[in-house]
């Protein structure tokens, strides 16, 4: 979808992830700061170039960029496309990963030495930013970028996502960010939307704008 970009639907209800993540949080989370970076980035790029492109091209289009404007768009941008993709990361029902993922992830050495590495990526991260499972030729990585950085912006192929600005985790963990990476790698990654995302590396799924 290109502008004006509208506030994805969550993919359960706001509930839905409690108790791990609870439905204050997510009304925080989700409904003020998701739903301002979409309102942001509207109003700035009512009238430019990027009006009329697709959210990841906007991402790829500024990530790099200098211009005061351009960098304040990929922010905004980068964040609504994070924001789309970490909702769909996360599932009440997890469950367990399964044919070519869990052959790409007993490559990597194991489930536990993936959410071992999210964790760690997670609480390494100085700062606001992301913990993401990444794919590169089938072969799986650990990566972390800071704000409104991710590896799509790069060409890299993204599975899952954790969110660990302060927002995400604050009302339901405080300062503990390594307690709220653990309950929710233990109990909410979607290893559907992993797979579906390593499947289909070549077009990497897009998360909705």
């Amino acid at each position: 979808m290109t502008g004006p970009f509208k506030l994805s639907p969550l993919p359960y209800a706001e509930d839905a992830l409690a108790p791990t993540i609870s439905a204050k949080t997510i009304g925080f989370h989700y409904g003020k700061h998701h739903a301002t970076y979409v309102k942001t980035l509207n109003a700035l790029v009512e009238g430019t170039k990027f009006a009329d492109m697709k959210l990841e091209e906007i991402v790829r289009a500024t990530a790099t960029s200098e211009d005061a404007k351009e960098k304040k768009i990929f922010n905004n941008a980068g964040q609504v496309w994070n924001h789309d993709f970490y909702w769909r990361s996360l599932s009440p029902k997890s469950g367990k990963p399964s044919g070519k993922l869990k052959a790409a992830i007993e490559e990597f050495g194991g489930e536990d030495k993936i959410i071992e590495g999210l964790a760690k990526a997670g609480t390494e991260q100085f700062g606001s930013g992301w913990a993401w499972l990444t794919s590169k030729s089938g072969k799986l990585a650990i990566e972390k970028t800071p704000n409104a950085v991710d590896p799509m912006s790069k060409g890299v192929n993204a599975l899952l996502t954790v969110d660990v600005w302060e927002h995400a985790y604050y009302l339901d963990y405080q300062n503990e960010r390594p307690k709220y990476l653990e309950a929710v790698l233990k109990n909410l990654l979607n290893w559907d939307f992993a797979a579906e995302n390593l499947a289909q590396e070549s077009h990497p799924v897009r998360a909705a704008a």
